[in-house]
């Protein structure tokens, strides 16, 4: 990471000159999954637009949080929640995340007998106290995301919020209608 770094360095030109601002005046809210590329699928160059990320992309109050100072100290006027295709936030539920770190705080595998704990203990019970924001239908999270956001008393009426799902197969993504007619802009 370090050296890519420096190559990064060595080539950052005008950079230093991007303003604050996103230049585009949009955020996008999505996943932290490694096989998601914002800038690639939204076209993004740098200063371009704010990528807020967490597990699943969900509407956290921390990803809330980010989106209003997006747009009440930076200008973004629209914002997107993506979601993605084979997301693993898919493959467990808050009973069995709370179970697994309660054994052990190692990584954990999964096989298709689902997630099991192959470290040594202990764990911990502090897990019982976090809601993990896992979903079984990702349109249906996708819906409620953006429910949610829309009626956040922080968030303003004036701004539209879109919802999507990337398709980790083909790059695409695909507009969940329900949840930008639960966005419209009032």
């Amino acid at each position: 990471m370090l050296a890519a770094n420096e190559a990064y360095v060595a080539d950052f030109g005008d950079r230093a000159q991007l303003a604050l601002p996103p230049a585009r005046q949009f955020a996008i809210l999505t996943c932290m999954d490694a096989r998601l590329d914002p800038a690639g699928y939204a076209g993004l160059a740098e200063g371009d637009a704010h990528v807020i990320r967490n597990a699943g992309g969900r509407a956290s109050d921390d990803a809330i949080r980010s989106l209003v100072i997006s747009h009440k100290l930076l200008g973004t006027r629209e914002w997107f929640v993506i979601h993605h295709t084979d997301c693993g936030m898919e493959t467990f539920t808050d009973e069995i995340m709370r179970g697994l770190l309660a054994n052990s705080l190692e990584t954990a595998t999964i096989d298709e007998s689902g997630w099991r704990d192959t470290g040594a203990g202990p764990g911990s019970t502090e897990a019982d106290y976090i809601d993990w924001l896992t979903f079984k239908d990702n349109e249906k999270s996708v819906v409620a995301d953006v429910a949610r956001i829309r009626s956040h008393p922080l968030v303003p009426s004036n701004i539209p919020i879109y919802g999507y799902i990337y398709d980790v197969r083909t790059g695409r993504l695909n507009e969940v209608a329900a949840a930008t007619a639960a966005g419209k802009a009032g």
